[in-house]
């Protein structure tokens, strides 16, 4: 009995320091003990990105199936994304995005291209088993954690590879593609972009439709960054299981950027239970950036051209360097926070998350999230507004992976 009595203590004891170290106000600490209760966080957490371009980046590097890979199990020169700095952002599971540019669409191959991109990405998981795993669910996802494994979950950027097949989007599943973003750069046989004014459907076309439907059959999750404001809203008119935005931001800090989202596309996002991941370009986050950074590229041209320099010679390397510190045109850590709170602050906690586009928007990300090993610094800036662990834990995976698996069930259901 004593020995009962001694369990039923120790149990009331580990639940009341478990419950104190809950109630921790990340407010009131300093930014050291924040910045280190953000890694404790980002270590213990799984961390899925939305959407990095490693893929294309391998591609445009000249990397094919016939060569050596790009060899990200190491730390690489430039990019956003490898293996040791993942390791020390606290990633997990960046979706890697299977790019198809626009112009597929016009001069064909864009199946060929996914085909290739795809296989690619499998090499990096076939060549560094201890570090890499492909990943097509949830669940798939927190196995590898346990194991220490980065996971590699895909999805595919433009639908161009669908083509004209419906078939494909079986296809593409049977790959392991677990979402399609509709469209990209311009119009497309599913739907009109975000960046195209043609208007060629006035929203989502009739085929769109179809595809729309088969991806909930298969349980592909819709990705809705990159289309036109109608597409959007045919798409929620369309779907049956809720829809993501892999990699967009609130639009009320980009007035003019149509490829991001407005209040009332993501207050629609929140009823049809979807999530926006939030992009963390420059562009994206904020609506000042084009134009600073516009500016600090005249200023340095004129100042090449006034000296008879070119941009490789050591002299202008130098002042180049020391000019874009002084003018620093690239927004910071809490401009990304912002998008958090906007998207927080109209639809609640439960649906937004982490988009980041790594190695898709060149040099433009803020300072304090160059590459996949800041993440720390986001969840630090978090906390210091007051989200608790929980919720920094929703936003990095429980959301998406609710959605996720509403899709899977939707599917599985139909």
């Amino acid at each position: 009995m004593k020995k009962i009595l001694a369990l039923i203590l120790t149990a009331a004891f580990l639940y009341s320091c478990e419950k104190q170290v809950e109630k921790i106000d990340y407010t009131l600490i300093s930014d050291e003990e924040r910045l280190e209760a953000a890694i404790e966080i980002a270590r213990n957490t799984i961390v899925v990105d939305g959407h990095v371009d490693l893929p294309y980046r391998m591609k445009v590097g000249g990397f094919t199936l016939q060569r050596e890979i790009l060899d990200v199990s190491e730390r690489t020169d430039g990019g956003n994304f490898d293996y040791p700095r993942s390791k020390e952002g606290g990633l997990d599971a960046p979706f890697m995005s299977i790019y198809l540019p626009s112009g597929y669409q016009v001069s064909g191959g864009a199946k060929i291209l996914a085909d290739s991109l795809i296989l690619m990405t499998e090499r990096l998981a076939k060549t560094w088993p201890d570090k890499f795993a492909m990943a097509n669910s949830p669940d798939e996802i927190e196995a590898n954690f346990e194991k220490g494994l980065i996971s590699l979950p895909m999805g595919m950027e433009n639908g161009a590879g669908i083509e004209d097949d419906l078939s494909n989007v079986k296809y593409f599943y049977d790959r392991g593609i677990r979402y399609i973003t509709l469209t990209h750069g311009k119009d497309n046989l599913i739907g009109d972009s975000s960046y195209d004014t043609t208007a060629t459907h006035g929203g989502l076309s009739e085929f769109g439709r179809e595809v729309v439907r088969e991806m909930n059959r298969l349980g592909i999750m819709v990705d809705i960054s990159h289309v036109s404001d109608n597409t959007f809203f045919d798409v929620l008119q369309t779907t049956k299981a809720p829809v993501i935005a892999s990699h967009s931001s609130a639009r009320k800090f980009t007035p003019d950027f149509e490829r991001n989202m407005s209040d009332d596309m993501i207050k629609a996002l929140g009823e049809n239970g979807g999530v926006i991941m939030i992009n963390f370009g420059g562009s994206f986050i904020d609506g000042t950036y084009n134009e600073k950074s516009g500016e600090v590229r005249e200023h340095v041209v004129n100042w090449l051209a006034e000296n008879g320099l070119n941009r490789s010679d050591s002299a202008a390397q130098v002042y180049i360097k020391q000019y874009a510190a002084a003018n620093n045109p690239f927004p910071n850590v809490a401009k990304v926070a912002d998008h958090i709170d906007h998207v927080v602050r109209l639809v609640g906690i439960n649906h937004v998350g982490l988009g980041s586009d790594f190695d898709g928007v060149g040099d433009s990300l803020p300072n304090g999230l160059k590459d996949v090993s800041m993440y720390p610094n986001l969840f630090a800036e978090l906390l210091k507004r007051g989200y608790s662990k929980e919720d920094i834990q929703k936003i990095c995976s429980q959301n998406i992976f609710r959605v996720w698996r509403q899709a899977e069930k939707f599917a599985i259901e139909s």
